[in-house]
């Protein structure tokens, strides 16, 4: 009975349920219609995603770090990335919209631009559009005129780096003058005293005799004082550079990693079946400065892959506490223009198009916010960065951002672990004390006559006429404490001889005059 009724409802409806042929056509080539737009799109989405994750493994793979073995003397053929330095945060394509954005991510300017945009619709304009539009974009221009600047400064730091001048050394002996940029894996490369090492190498030779060199890591690690090398046993030995494309020798370097303190490598000399062991002594890092003598390096690392690079951050574009202050300020101004906006609509009234008038006495109110705060803060960071370059107190600065300076003002503690940020590395010899013996400044000269009582042959020309067994105590004691101060240490004296010398004589008295002492601790 159900089922009848059901059939007796359906008959009785023909005018809602029965379709004519021409509806039905229209339905089916409609639903046609649909069905082939959703499989394309389907298609065109799993093509772009292929596509991506296509790219993002190619990167991955290129991204790869790898241990590898380089034979001295012999070209690689495996690729390693370019030995190019590039600090730039933008590009020729990428300027334009990474700056549009940046800046319209502060409230301020996505503010303006909302208020400009709204005069397109000519129920809202209240004006002509160049007295929104204007402001607005000499905002933007002044922000890019900078940040392009900013760019263009970096761009000529990386350039001046990437086109050093080296000297490679030639499987025939001779040498060949490359630029940072060309210098790859598995090259020779020759650093002067005073010169930046181009990539990271292992230290093979070195004009001094000991086969040790100083470097200094200042713009690796911060630390001043300069870092004892060791060459490499077995080729420090040869007797010419040129026995280095004789011998059958591997060096072995761990992937790339970020620790500068700490590397793990072989050298292998095939012909005699021997290996030694590699660690940071015998290695020279990117960025790093030859202090003593000339070296020569086997590259190992280049660009992305040396230490230096790996501890750089991305270059990103910096924002300052005042930027976000002055943010949260305009956040509350808008706040104030919103509630003015609803007690103007309240005496007014909410009739007939109320959201129009609503919105123009947003308009109107807009002018609260100040839009040449951005301009004023603009051209402030400018003429702050200029005078700190010009500084006469601290020549040689090089500001890498204007986008910042003004935090400068902000530092109100100086939390550091070491006394040698705060005593600049300059460790001043003031008092001596022996327990209950003590000397300072104004008594030096007597520790001089000790020192001379104590290290003279014949002790008794010196005596005085009534010595005591105290006298000889305290001449002993500062003695012994002299010596300790004098040998206990690691100090070394790096002498920096004069070639326009004539004669041996001369020059052995001018090396003593011109010795430098460098130890790895300064306060040494």
């Amino acid at each position: 009975m159900m089922h009848a009724s059901v059939d007796g409802d359906f008959e009785a409806d023909e005018s809602q349920c029965l379709l004519s042929d021409t509806d039905t056509d229209t339905r089916t080539f409609t639903m046609s219609n649909t069905h082939r737009l959703c499989c394309l799109s389907f298609c065109i989405r799993n093509f772009f995603a292929r596509l991506c994750e296509s790219m993002v493994s190619c990167c991955m793979r290129g991204r790869q770090l790898a241990a590898r073995s380089v034979r001295i003397g012999h070209p690689t053929s495996e690729k390693f990335p370019p030995n190019v330095i590039r600090n730039q945060k933008f590009n020729f394509f990428t300027f334009i919209p990474m700056v549009l954005f940046e800046q319209f991510k502060l409230f301020l300017n996505l503010y303006f631009l909302v208020m400009a945009t709204s005069q397109f619709i000519p129920e809202l304009r209240i004006g002509y559009l160049y007295t929104y539009w204007g402001p607005l974009g000499f905002v933007i221009l002044v922000t890019m005129t900078r940040e392009a600047v900013d760019d263009v400064r970096r761009r000529q730091r990386d350039k001046e780096v990437n086109q050093q001048k080296y000297k490679k050394m030639t499987p025939h002996g001779g040498q060949r003058t490359v630029t940072s940029a060309n210098i790859k894996v598995g090259d020779l490369i020759f650093v002067e005293k005073d010169q930046r090492v181009p990539a990271d190498m292992v230290f093979l030779r070195t004009t001094e005799t000991s086969g040790t060199c100083f470097i200094r890591t200042d713009q690796l690690d911060g630390e001043t004082d300069w870092k004892l090398r060791l060459a490499v046993p077995v080729t420090q030995k040869l007797d010419t550079n040129e026995e280095l494309f004789q011998m059958d020798a591997t060096v072995y370097a761990e992937k790339p990693q970020k620790d500068i303190y700490n590397f793990i490598g072989t050298f292998t000399k095939h012909d005699t079946d021997t290996e030694e062991a590699l660690t940071v002594e015998n290695t020279v890092w990117a960025g790093t400065v030859v202090a003593s003598g000339r070296l020569l390096g086997l590259v190992v690392y280049t660009g992305a892959e040396t230490r230096s690079v790996m501890n750089n951050a991305a270059p990103r574009s910096k924002v300052g506490l005042l930027d976000l202050e002055i943010n949260n300020l305009t956040k509350l101004l808008f706040v104030a223009v919103l509630g003015l906006t609803v007690v103007m609509m309240c005496l007014k009234g909410f009739g007939g198009p109320w959201y129009r008038y609503f919105f123009r006495f947003m308009l109107l109110f807009s002018y609260i916010i100040p839009i040449s705060l951005r301009v004023n803060l603009d051209v402030g960071k400018a003429f702050y960065s200029w005078e700190i370059q010009r500084d006469q107190e601290m020549q040689g600065t090089v500001v890498r951002s204007t986008t910042i300076p003004e935090e400068l003002g902000r530092i109100t503690y100086l939390l550091t672990d070491k006394t040698g940020t705060l005593t600049q590395n300059e460790m001043v010899f003031k008092i001596l004390h022996l327990g209950t013996v003590a000397y300072g400044t104004d008594t030096f000269d007597e520790v001089l006559a000790h020192v001379k009582t104590f290290f003279c042959k014949d002790v008794s020309s010196t005596r005085t006429s009534t010595p005591t067994r105290m006298r000889k105590t305290v001449v002993t004691r500062v003695g012994e404490a002299v010596k300790a101060l004098a040998l206990c240490h690691n100090v070394t004296p790096v002498y920096e001889a004069d070639v326009n010398l004539a004669t041996e004589e001369t020059e052995d008295i001018q090396v003593m005059h011109s010795a430098v002492y460098q130890a790895s601790s300064p306060d040494e």
